[in-house]
């Protein structure tokens, strides 16, 4: 009688372990899930960096491009500012002769 009292508790500590057994395994399940989906996202924002960082990249060479455009100008426009001033000065030249004449 004993062995048949033992059957019981032995099936029921084997169905013990083995409830562990499997909730050990969903749980790690669950982990390796969790894991695959944030390396999946860190993928996806390496993937969103790298577009940005082409972006940000496109932007400074746009910049430069701009900034070397500026510079012409503004030599440009020095050269002008100097045509000016020579012919203000020469002007006042005239202006002066005109009123000797005109005296």
């Amino acid at each position: 009688m004993a062995s048949s009292e033992s059957q019981p508790r032995f099936g029921q500590s084997v169905k013990g372990l083995l409830s562990d057994k499997v909730g050990s395994c969903s749980g790690d399940a669950i982990g390796l899930t969790r894991q695959v989906l944030k390396g999946s996202r860190s993928q996806e924002l390496l993937g969103q960096a790298a577009r940005n960082m082409v972006i940000q990249e496109d932007a400074i060479l746009h910049s430069e491009d701009s900034l070397r455009k500026m510079s012409i100008i503004t030599t440009h426009l020095q050269y002008q500012q100097e045509a000016i001033q020579k012919n203000v000065e020469h002007s006042k030249n005239l202006q002066d002769q005109l009123r000797y004449l005109l005296k």
